[in-house]
């Protein structure tokens, strides 16, 4: 049978380590700051406009949400981290809960795949290199995803990749790809990724 991504349903918005689900699918989880465009990358690779609600207040979003990708495999959207103007108490609970995934997750060994996002205009900051170190020591594939790649003219955009690349905390060998949910670009170098590592 075909593979459909649009074929896509919202499995449970976890707010407890309790609630995550025991599914014997493959997962790929989707890290990065508030506001960095996950919710809208997301919507891109499943081809929907809603599915992944886009917060219009950054660092709203207090749950691990996990989608059901046509039955083949799921997608993890943690909660956005860095957003200097909840309180401390919140931003607490979020790290606890995003550590609690890879902790205390009972499906953690079908995690396969993880994307974490930067903005390619700000590059990456002292959370997202916090997560890049936290991927390699732990041994997770993953790719870097520069996002809002649209936002910026194409020399700039060039510029600011080749910064990402050369950043000495990203492993030589993890993809850096450029990404805008508005042109779809990267969006069918990204699936080839998380399909070849989910088998799907």
């Amino acid at each position: 049978m075909a593979f459909n991504p649009a074929d896509s349903s919202l499995m449970i918005s976890a707010g407890r380590t309790d609630q995550f689900p025991a599914r014997p699918l493959p997962q790929t989880v989707f890290s990065g700051r508030s506001n960095v465009g996950k919710s809208s990358l997301i919507n891109t690779l499943l081809g929907r406009r809603s599915l992944c609600r886009v917060s219009s207040s950054p660092g709203k979003t207090v749950t691990v949400n996990f989608y059901d990708v046509n039955g083949r495999l799921v997608f993890v959207d943690l909660p956005g981290y860095g957003y200097a103007r909840r309180p401390a108490s919140d931003r607490a609970r979020w790290s606890a809960l995003t550590e609690s995934f890879f902790t205390a997750n009972p499906s953690i060994g079908l995690l396969k795949y993880a994307v974490q996002l930067v903005d390619l205009g700000v590059g990456p900051t002292e959370d997202d290199l916090l997560m890049i170190g936290y991927l390699s020591r732990a041994g997770i594939p993953f790719a870097v995803v520069a996002s809002k790649a649209d936002k910026l003219g194409k020399t700039a955009a060039a510029g600011a990749l080749s910064r990402i690349r050369a950043n000495g905390a990203i492993p030589a060998d993890v993809p850096v790809i450029p990404f805008s949910s508005k042109t779809g670009q990267g969006r069918d170098e990204l699936w080839r990724l998380i399909r070849s590592a989910c088998g799907v």
